[in-house]
């Protein structure tokens, strides 16, 4: 019994500083700008809080991101069409797509932050081999698609970030042309067939 108030109370300090970061890189104008002292400050804990229950600044944005795709997670894992595992591959990878460039959308600050933690590449962050294995497995389902890994890489490429940030944030791309257009993209890389190569010159 004595130790389900220092639970409950961890749970609660939690909840406070995922809330508080949210927030805080919803409205910061750049990700960097937001620091863990600010976080703990916004939280109402201390920053020690902040690094027994996260570790670092890494650890914290992973979990928020976490907490934020898990409704997506579990329409992919378990859910109906379009991105559950009974859609046909066709289907799937355009839904698939859009849902990650959507959550981005929605989440632009948190996104940016997180692909900036893994070592100045995307690619290196945890997200990004999750998505890219799913993506892979669903691509070598269809027949006649070259290089399913490659593929997933490209396609995967469309959703970064920064160029999320470059598009919407800069150049002013609305929302729904952003996701026709990567509809578009999509759809001529999934209908697309192996080349026969180059033509052999006389």
């Amino acid at each position: 019994m004595p130790e389900r108030r220092p639970r409950k109370d961890a749970v609660r300090n939690r909840e406070a500083v995922l809330s508080a970061a949210d927030a805080l890189f919803a409205r910061g104008e750049s990700p960097e700008d937001v620091t863990m002292a600010d976080i703990a400050a916004a939280a109402g804990v201390g920053k020690g809080t902040l690094f027994r229950a996260f570790g670092d600044r890494a650890g914290l944005l992973r979990a928020l991101y976490e907490a934020r795709l898990e409704p997506i997670v579990e329409a992919v894992e378990t859910g109906p069409p379009p991105l559950g595992p009974a859609t046909p591959p066709h289907q799937r990878v355009p839904a698939l797509l859009d849902a990650i460039v959507c959550f981005k959308l929605d989440n632009r600050r948190l996104a940016l932050a997180l692909e900036e933690t893994g070592s100045g590449s995307p690619y290196r962050a945890e997200h990004y081999e999750r998505w890219h294995s799913l993506l892979r497995a669903v691509l070598e389902q269809i027949p006649g698609l070259a290089d399913s890994d490659f593929t997933a890489h490209a396609l995967l490429a469309a959703t970064r970030a920064d160029l999320v940030e470059r598009l919407v944030g800069q150049e002013g791309v609305p929302r729904e042309r952003l996701r026709a257009q990567l509809a578009g993209f999509v759809a001529r890389v999934v209908d697309s067939r192996p080349s026969q190569g180059p033509a052999a010159s006389n």
